[in-house]
């Protein structure tokens, strides 16, 4: 807990008193007394147990426990300024623009009911949602064109500069058209070289979760592999032929529940991975941009698949 004796007056005074080096200027740019700024920077160190200034010669220096707290009480004033800011923005309706990417595992099952929920908000921001391959989005989100991709974990190695925020787990599946052959048959893996099989591309994120996952069952090649990231073409496909989708379960999760597509009896537990926020490490959330994030975590925790 914050020591609720600290104010926003202490850390003002005290950031000041640090830049200006001088009571009496600190003073005078905060439009108060010189008594008063001396009893404001007592009471901090009071709080704090331990000196923040000390004599220089005639005039004073900050100490090292000082320098220790003038980054953090520097940051938290910069913080404080920033949301009242966002927040009078968007009051006014000049809210920034927020550009999301997200994956395919979550455009269908997360972001619709997310987007009601913040347009709910009135923010008054525009909003520009895209989609494709999770390297593009990644270095989209890297160049500063996107602020937040919503999808899997990406590789270590890609996420240099990058935050991850976990919201859930998802595993792959292997999806067919209610009345396929192979939900009757029992073949599994055996039945795959029969049909066409529709695979994630090089590119994609979830591509070597099922190569390991195919690899480690026995199937080095597939047989007939048509490699997309549509989910469009995908649903449609799957519908009206014989096909068998490798996807990711959240992308084909209200097909299922509506009975037009099926999962195979394939345990793919082990492709489980990573669904959450992805975000520039450096980068504080605009206000709009921090309520979308929210309205993704509260739609994420209601429909997450449970493990």
């Amino acid at each position: 807990m914050i020591d609720s004796r600290i104010k926003v007056r202490h850390l003002q005074t005290f950031v000041e008193v640090a830049r200006q080096k001088s009571v009496m200027k600190a003073a005078g740019l905060l439009h108060v007394s010189q008594p008063a700024v001396t009893k404001t920077i007592r009471e901090l160190e009071e709080v704090l147990g331990v000196p923040v200034f000390e004599r220089d010669g005639r005039g004073i220096r900050i100490t090292r426990m000082g320098e220790v707290f003038l980054r953090h009480a520097g940051a938290a004033l910069a913080a404080l300024r920033h949301g009242l800011d966002s927040v009078s923005q968007a009051r006014a309706g000049e809210a920034p623009p927020v550009r999301i990417g997200a994956l395919p595992t979550v455009s269908t099952r997360i972001m619709p009911r997310a987007m009601r929920l913040f347009l709910a908000e009135e923010t008054g921001a525009r909003i520009k949602i895209v989609t494709g391959e999770n390297a593009v989005l990644l270095e989209q989100l890297r160049l500063g064109d996107l602020d937040l991709v919503v999808g899997r974990l990406a590789a270590p190695e890609q996420m240099t500069g990058f935050s991850f925020e976990h919201l859930y787990s998802e595993k792959v599946v292997f999806c067919v058209r209610a009345g396929h052959p192979l939900l009757s048959s029992g073949a599994g893996f055996a039945g795959l070289d029969a049909y066409p099989v529709l695979m994630p591309t090089q590119g994609s994120i979830i591509r070597p979760f099922v190569e390991r996952f195919l690899i480690a069952n026995g199937i080095a090649d597939v047989a007939n592999p048509i490699e997309t990231v549509s989910d469009a073409f995908g649903r449609a496909f799957v519908r009206d032929s014989d096909a068998v989708w490798i996807i990711s379960e959240g992308v084909v999760a209200g097909d299922i529940a509506e009975g037009v597509l099926s999962v195979l009896p394939i345990d793919t537990s082990e492709t489980k991975g990573a669904v959450g926020l992805t975000m520039r490490a450096e980068v504080t959330p605009s206000l709009p941009l921090a309520l979308l994030m929210q309205t993704i975590r509260e739609v994420a925790g209601a429909v997450a698949p449970r493990a």
